[in-house]
């Protein structure tokens, strides 16, 4: 397994992953055209590139057997000390691998490096998979707001992971 940062050649492959995790994990939880607009909006190609080559943006994918299984996408701003992590996603088939720690662990350390002091991560308030992840992480829940997704509002629950936490979990593990 290979974690590196995403070029402009894995779009399509993002998008894949992108496609097959929202199949697997959002039916019961968006309608089908929240979930199709969502797909469109979010993944689509001028989306994904400029998510790559942005200065103040970390897209990384996970390679397996030279196929891209995962990745994550956070942003930084220069003018505050917090991050957001956008995207986890790992494709259905490969997520018992641990695959989804690693490369959150390689996301929170590559942002905390940019010297932010706070992480956080939105994650839809009915995806029960996706706060358990963050949770066993170590990120605590924050605020719930609603999110547009197409032409329909869903609940979003903010986790958020402090740089002291994660330096204290590193080293407990080391």
């Amino acid at each position: 397994m290979t974690i590196r940062e995403a070029t402009v050649d894995d779009i399509d492959a993002i998008q894949n992953v992108a496609e097959r995790s929202w199949t697997q994990d959002y039916p019961d939880i968006l309608s089908r055209e929240s979930l199709q607009e969502g797909l469109d909006e979010w993944y689509s190609e001028e989306r994904i590139r400029d998510s790559i080559v942005w200065a103040r943006a970390l897209m990384l994918v996970v390679e397996r057997h030279d196929e891209i299984v995962g990745f994550a996408h956070a942003t930084w701003d220069t003018d505050t000390t917090e991050g957001n992590i956008l995207r986890v996603y790992v494709a259905p088939d490969y997520r018992a691998d641990g695959i989804g720690r690693r490369l959150l662990e390689e996301t929170c350390h590559s942002v905390f490096e940019q010297g932010v002091d706070r992480v956080k991560a939105m994650v839809l308030d009915a995806n029960e998979l996706g706060k358990t992840f963050y949770s066993e992480f170590g990120f605590e829940k924050g605020e719930v707001d609603e999110i547009p997704i197409g032409g329909d509002t869903y609940q979003e629950c903010t986790y958020v992971l402090e740089r002291e936490s994660y330096t204290e979990e590193i080293d407990e593990v080391a």
